[in-house]
Parts: structure tokens; C-alpha cells; sequence
């Protein structure tokens, strides 16, 4: 028997319209208990770039005014890839022409503007999503089952991390990630995704106190010319943070990390263990288990494998490896099964908005030199 079909619409051809695109495909063929995903419609300023896409993944068609794509009948999903900046007004069309809408994180420039896209969309009625796809990683799904079944113990301390290095040559051109007028810097663009880990695995976060620096001050305007302009965002912030559930933990966000590609990564220690976790190496979960004997006792490694759903629709061997597009893949499938059973995705416009919550309030805590309560 033929499944049905669900008709996508995809914003922008950069690096994550790419992913959108081979995610959609794949979800598609991996799980059979989802719509298929087609590739209705792909819409980028670029005339020639968003006809090249259409060619690679087989697009029915390409658009240069992505107006044209939120206003087709035809489409059922509208996926948003743009920079920050361009997010609140393309996803409010979308929900207003009653499309569900999958946008990239940060989901938008302020938890204002946030809260104003979640409640369009709840009142629209339709299903959203947002692009935090290591959540989708199976060895933290396994991680909030073992702290929620209390295998941990108390939960005595989170230290998240997330760490890359694509801004630490202070000769990389001024771009739209260094304008305010796009949001925040590095705690937006890379902290969204510690932030939104440890809301996973812990739950709310109720305080936080942050420190946020600039060390490269300006920036090129253009690829080797002198000119330079001034860098208006934070490259690195660093925050102390209380969770509702009465332990407290830090997290940091930094673009200038030299040598590191996707440091993602947290330790959580517990009463009874403790876990360690590193998306470098995200096929991996480290476990110490408290009270064993101390002679043989350290951490002890759980490899990703068909036990951990939904490895197992990927590949039935364990060991082979899940990587980013997959985590992709799984981000996509759980949000079109969502549209289909009539529930919400996870992580959804609510939950961006409480990551984008959070990062307002430790930017005010740093400039009022002072903890902000949520």
C-alpha cells in the first residue's frame, strides 16, 4: 500500500537547507511509518543557487521570493534555514497561511519575538519544530532515561559545554552572526544547544548569573581587505545556572575554541554516578557507577547500537555509527510522525522559547552584574 504523502517547502541552500533537504529524503526511507516527505518547492534569493538545488535533491520546483513558497496551496511543511534575522517574519506567514513549520535555531532574536511565534503557532493549531537535532541523539535519550529512573541518585551537578573554533581566526570576515540586529553572538548561536541539552536532561532552568566576552573586537569587512568593523555580540559567555530541581551546574558557549569542531558535551554527576558525554565522539556515553569496588571500578563505555532506539532503523550492527545527518533524519521523521498523529514535535516553537528565555536572561544578568531569576 502507498503512503501518504507530505509536501515540503524548504527556505534557504545553505549549509542546514542541505541537511533539511537529505534529512527530509532520508526520513522518508529509513522509517515506514511516517508520510513520505516530498520535495515540493525551494526558494533562495539566488535564482541560480536555488535552481541548483532543485536539480540535486529533485525539487519540483525553485523560487526566488520565499513569499511565493508560503503562499502555495500545495505545500504542507514550510522548513526554515535562514539566518536568525529573517525567521519571525517567515515563520508568522507560514502559520498564517496554516502551514506547519520547522524553523533552525536560535528560533529568533529575543524571547519576545519568540513568544510571539509559539503563541501564533498555537493558536494557528499547527504542528512546529525547531533545529535541535543532538537531542535526537539515541545515547541522550538513554541519558534522561537513566537520571529520570533515578539511576544517577540526586543529581549533584551539571558542566555543559558547547565549543567550536570556525571564529577563532580573528582575520574571518564580519558577518551577520557579529550584528546585534541579529540577535546575540556565540550564547545564541552555539549555546542554544548546551542550553536546550540541559533543559533535556534536567529540566527548567530557574536562575542564572553569566559573563559574556568579546576578545576579537573587530573583524574584516571583506576577505583580506583592511577595513574592519566592529564585532557587536558576545564570542564567549559563561554562566552559572540553578535548575528547579535544586542542583546547579554551568554552561558555556565559545566560537573562538581553537581546535575544537563540535565540543557539545556535559558531565552530570549524581549520588550514585555519573555520566560524561562528548558529541566529538557522540556514538559514545561514559558511565561511573558509585559503590562498586574501588579496585576495578572507573567509567565504563556505552556505545550506541540497535538497544538504543532508533539506531536500529539505520543499522541493525552495533558500532557502525550514527552521525550528523542521521541525527538530522530522526529530527525530521519524529516531527512529520508528529503532523501525522495530530501531537507536538519535541522540541517545539514552547520549548525554543524557553531556550531563547534563558539566554535574554543571562545577557541582562551580565550587564546588571547580577543573577536573573526566570
Amino acid at each position: 500500500m502507498m503512503r501518504n504523502t507530505i509536501r515540503i517547502g524548504l527556505i534557504g541552500t545553505g549549509f542546514m537547507g542541505k541537511a533539511h533537504a537529505l534529512a527530509y529524503q532520508a526520513a522518508g526511507n529509513v522509517f515506514d511509518d511516517i508520510p513520505r516527505p516530498m520535495l515540493h518547492a525551494v526558494a533562495d534569493l539566488d535564482g541560480a543557487r536555488a535552481e541548483g538545488f532543485r536539480n540535486q535533491f529533485g525539487f519540483v520546483k525553485a523560487l526566488t521570493e520565499w513569499r511565493a513558497l508560503v503562499e502555495d496551496p500545495e505545500i504542507d511543511v514550510v522548513s526554515i534555514t535562514t539566518p536568525t534575522l529573517f525567521h519571525k517574519e517567515m515563520a508568522l506567514a507560514a502559520l498564517a497561511a496554516g502551514k506547519h513549520v520547522h524553523c533552525e535555531k536560535p528560533l529568533t532574536i529575543s524571547g519576545a519575538d519568540a513568544q510571539e511565534m509559539m503563541l501564533a503557532a498555537e493558536k494557528a493549531g499547527v504542528r512546529t519544530a525547531s533545529g535541535f537535532n543532538y537531542l535526537k541523539n539515541p545515547l541522550l535519550k538513554y541519558a534522561r532515561e537513566m537520571i529520570a529512573s533515578g539511576e544517577l541518585g540526586e543529581i549533584t551537578d551539571f558542566n555543559g559545554i558547547h565549543a567550536e573554533g570556525f571564529m577563532a581566526d580573528p582575520e574571518t570576515p564580519w558577518s551577520w552572526r557579529c550584528d546585534p540586529a541579529g540577535g546575540q553572538g556565540a550564547i545564541a548561536d552555539v549555546g542554544s544547544h548546551i542550553i536546550a541539552v540541559a533543559r533535556f536532561l534536567l529540566g527548567p532552568i530557574s536562575e542564572v548569573f553569566a559573563q559574556l566576552d568579546t576578545p576579537i573586537k573587530t573583524r574584516p569587512v571583506k576577505a583580506g581587505e583592511a577595513e574592519r568593523k566592529e564585532v557587536g555580540v558576545d564570542d564567549i559567555a559563561r554562566m552559572l545556572v540553578v535548575f528547579e530541581r535544586g542542583c546547579s551546574g554551568t554552561l558555556q558557549a565559545n566560537w573562538l575554541a581553537t581546535g575544537r569542531n563540535m565540543q557539545l558535551g556535559f558531565q552530570i554527576s549524581g549520588s550514585n554516578g555519573t555520566l560524561v558525554f562528548d558529541q566529538e565522539r557522540m556514538n559514545e556515553l561514559h558511565y561511573y557507577k558509585a559503590g562498586e569496588d574501588p579496585r576495578s571500578n572507573g567509567f565504563r563505555l556505552i556505545e550506541s547500537g540497535p538497544q538504543h532506539p532508533p539506531y536500529g532503523a539505520f543499522c541493525v550492527a552495533g558500532g557502525h555509527h550514527l552521525g550528523f545527518n542521521d541525527l538530522k533524519t530522526i529530527e525530521m521523521a519524529e516531527f512529520i510522525r508528529a503532523i501525522d498523529q495530530g501531537v507536538s514535535a519535541t522540541p517545539d516553537f514552547r520549548e525554543a522559547w524557553e531556550v531563547q528565555r534563558l539566554i535574554d536572561a543571562a545577557v541582562m544578568a551580565h550587564r546588571n552584574g547580577s543573577w536573573a531569576r526566570l
